[in-house]
């Protein structure tokens, strides 16, 4: 049925209509963007911290290398995380890890 009431239109009222429905679709988005992320921003929120404060990551402190790649010595791993790639080729053609510590 509403086929048949939109094939009778033209194209120019048909491009006008698809117009203004993109348009107050784009208009309900934002408002719906808008209330989602002021969900959010109060889920974050952790009671007497501001906004600003619970939006932060934490931090950490920082870690000292514990390994040296013997090859490029500027090249150092805390043994935390990802393997870098020179851990594991060394690893690889049979070297050990505590040839790598640092002392």
């Amino acid at each position: 049925m509403r086929h048949d009431v939109f094939g009778a239109m033209p194209i120019d009222e048909l491009w006008t209509l698809h117009q203004t429905i993109v348009s107050i679709l784009a208009e309900k988005l934002e408002g719906e963007k808008a209330k989602l992320q002021d969900r959010l921003d109060e889920l974050n929120r952790k009671p007497g911290r501001p906004l600003t404060e619970a939006s932060r990551p934490r931090p950490y402190r920082k870690v000292n290398p514990k390994f040296r790649n013997p090859e490029r010595p500027s090249e150092t791993w805390a043994g935390r995380g990802r393997q870098p790639h020179w851990v594991s080729e060394l690893l690889e053609a049979g070297r050990n890890m505590d040839e790598f510590r640092i002392a």
